[in-house]
């Protein structure tokens, strides 16, 4: 190669500085297969010493081959000759042309600019550059220009290309498990059964369970792996088998190819998504209407377009911000509650570790900092609803015992044979693994040692699994037994006993709902325990009813001042507030706090907010008590000493109390002489120097 002399634009001071030699290739096909191309660039170091550098002063920077240059980002070859220059280390900067440098008029022009700054020069085999100069300037800048238009060129016919061959149904794409590619290039099932089955038996339990959580717990449940061609390697094509994850089953259900068409474009990069120097970032996944390429039965399909189009909404509306899947807890109506004031959908709270249940609308208070919406308890509003889903259920009254059976039956089959497969395929692996021991030469004693052990492990995993299948069929035997049966039939009889039996999980009264009901619209009447619902069916019809909510207090109750007034009439006559409480029992009053009753101690507080009962004076001061009986706060005071520990001591039986009770609240009376006390001080004393020693 010839180059074009420097005319004299080469000085003492750039010399005193690097030549850096700049390699670079898009691509690691292009490093492998145009290695004429990378031999020349690295040539550049003989250009740089007859420039008059030293060989000890020219720096070869070749980390960005395999490196696109439409960007600077993601070539650190690149950037550290910028920083290089910045730093006022080059003198001259070699390539074998502009666009080895860039391809992006922005990054060109910058490294222009920062030659220019700092008077370093530019040079390749038709001349050297000084970036200060205005022709020299004006020369590079066309030449970036024409390296940026020659990039974008390139890339549309290439993508022009790809395009039109995917029209075609020729383009040849990654392929999903399940699927292999010929010689010829056309696209099939896997021929292994075994995988065939396994990518059949994904969608038929998506059909039915409705997650892809679900899907992944039966997988792991039952022990069955997903299976995997080999891409790369020595093993390539190979059939692998490897733990379900999320991830890949998510993939699997998003995928179209499974319904037969040849697609295209399904996965467009979004550029503020895609991270620098990370071509393959940035994917998203398009909608079916939004393909470039969309050829319908061009492939084996495993489900229909119907069932594909079912799974990804059903995917769409498991997520957060949609209605959910089923999920585990208590709550029936987890997803389907409505705030009737604001519209928004009300969220599931368990309290008391799972015991209490509560329905809220708090997305105002989170968000804005206003009050809370509303919340009211759960399990109320769950009976009621759920004995209305049994009331619409009454008129189908139908025999669904017969189907159970039969999908139990199927779901065990299907199973089984997927074990029958995998113990086929191990007894397959041991004969062959005996077929080459027999068929080596008995001299070549090196050789048959190692099938020798080849064919020991492959019978030790035969045997490990037909054991695991073994313990398999205990836990669930391949036809149902006549119980069984007998118990399906039963249940199946009385949907209510089927609704309430302790076998049916929360998530399966869930679904239930889900196939009835739309949404529950509830709207709590002000304060009060008077709650309004509506529950709208799916079809678009609808019932609307009211249900009382436990309150916390009297004051909510609708009816509060009709109670007070009752109460202040029948204390007016002078009735004592057990007769008062009785007769309000009597004559179906309703206290709050969930309590069915009234009692004295609740008239007397009522009585007392009225004015007409003087404040209640503490329980303990109601009880009678004995000689030296004192009640445990007492007992805690005089011996300075946390009352849960005397309590402790109580239940331990180290106390000797009783059990009185003072307005309505159980007191204990404990008996402390002096000698007792005594007692206590020491054990008080002891415990006091363990927690604390010297």
């Amino acid at each position: 190669m010839t180059f074009v002399l420097a005319s004299g634009k080469v000085q003492s001071h750039h010399r005193e500085r690097w030549a850096v030699v700049y390699v670079r290739q898009s691509t690691l096909q292009q490093v492998a297969r145009h290695q004429e191309s990378t031999r020349l660039q690295y040539g550049l170091v003989d250009r740089a010493l007859s420039l008059g550098w030293s060989p000890a002063q020219v720096k070869v920077i070749d980390e960005d081959l395999g490196k696109s240059a439409a960007s600077a980002e993601g070539r650190p070859g690149f950037q550290r000759l910028v920083a290089a220059v910045s730093l006022e280390q080059v003198g001259i900067i070699l390539g074998i042309e502009m666009s080895r440098l860039a391809r992006s008029c922005r990054d060109w022009h910058q490294l222009l600019e920062v030659c220019a700054v700092f008077g370093s020069l530019i040079g390749d085999p038709d001349g050297v550059y000084d970036p200060r100069n205005y022709n020299d300037r004006l020369l590079l800048g066309l030449k970036g220009t024409m390296s940026e238009a020659e990039l974008h060129v390139l890339k549309q016919r290439m993508l022009a290309g790809r395009r039109a061959k995917a029209e075609r149904g020729e383009l040849a794409t990654p392929l999903p498990m399940g699927y292999v590619r010929r010689l010829s290039g056309e696209i099939s099932k896997d021929p292994d059964e075994q995988a065939q089955g396994v990518i059949g038996l994904i969608f038929e339990q998506f059909e039915r369970l409705g997650t892809l959580n679900g899907v992944l717990q039966y997988l792991v449940q039952y022990q069955i792996r997903l299976p995997h061609r080999i891409v790369n390697g020595p093993q390539r094509g190979e059939l692998e088998w490897r733990r379900p994850n999320r991830a890949t089953l998510s993939n699997l259900l998003h995928h179209p190819i499974y319904a037969g068409p040849y697609v295209y474009g399904r996965r467009p990069t979004d550029p503020r998504r895609q991270q620098p120097g990370r071509p393959g970032t940035g994917r998203t996944v398009a909608k079916p209407e939004d393909y470039q390429v969309l050829l319908r039965d061009r492939l084996a399909a495993y489900i229909g377009w119907e069932q594909f189009t079912r799974n990804v909404e059903q995917l769409a509306a498991n997520r957060p911000s949609a209605l959910g899947p089923v999920r585990t807890g208590e709550s029936l109506l987890s997803g389907l509650l409505v705030c009737g004031r604001c519209g928004l959908r009300m969220a599931t709270q368990y309290t008391q570790n799972g015991k209490g249940l509560r329905y809220v609308c708090s997305r105002a208070a989170v968000e804005y900092g206003e009050p809370r919406c509303q919340s009211l308890s759960g399990r109320p509003l769950d009976r009621e609803v759920g004995q209305w889903v049994l009331k619409a259920l009454e008129p189908a009254a139908l025999d669904v015992s017969l189907q159970v059976a039969q999908d139990l039956e199927a779901e065990r089959q299907r199973t089984h044979h997927h074990w029958a497969q995998r113990l086929e395929r191990a007894h397959h692996q041991v004969e062959r693994a005996a077929r080459q021991y027999h068929a080596v030469e008995p001299e070549n004693r090196l050789v048959a040692r190692t099938l020798e052990k080849q064919w020991e492990s492959a019978l030790c995993e035969e045997k490990s699994l037909q054991a695991e299948y073994a313990e398999f069929l205990v836990r669930q035997p391949t036809a149902l037994s006549a119980q069984e049966c007998g118990q399906i039939r039963a249940l199946a009889n009385d949907i209510p006993i089927i609704w309430h039996a302790p076998t049916t999980a929360s998530e399966d009264r869930q679904a239930i709902v889900r196939e009835l009901v739309e949404r529950v619209v509830v709207t709590v009447q002000g304060e009060s325990e008077r709650v309004e619902v509506q529950i709208h069916w799916q079809g678009g019809t609808g019932t609307r009813f009211n249900l009382i909510r436990p309150v916390a207090k009297l004051e909510q109750l609708s009816y509060y001042p009709q109670l007070v007034a009752r109460a202040v009439a029948l204390d007016a006559q002078g009735h004592t507030a057990n007769a008062i409480a009785a007769q309000l029992n009597a004559e179906s009053w309703r206290p709050a706090k969930r309590r069915a009753t009234f009692t004295a101690a609740m008239v007397n507080g009522l009585l007392a907010r009225q004015g007409r009962r003087s404040v209640l004076a503490s329980p303990a001061s109601s009880v009678s008590r004995g000689p030296g009986e004192r009640t445990l706060q007492e007992l805690a005071n005089e011996l300075a000493m946390p009352t849960v520990t005397l309590y402790s001591w109580l239940k331990q039986g180290k106390l000797t109390a009783r059990q009185a009770v003072g307005h309505g609240h159980p007191i204990w009376l404990v008996q402390a002489d002096p000698e007792q006390l005594a007692l206590l001080r020491s054990w008080r004393a002891k415990s006091h120097s363990a927690a604390n020693p010297t």
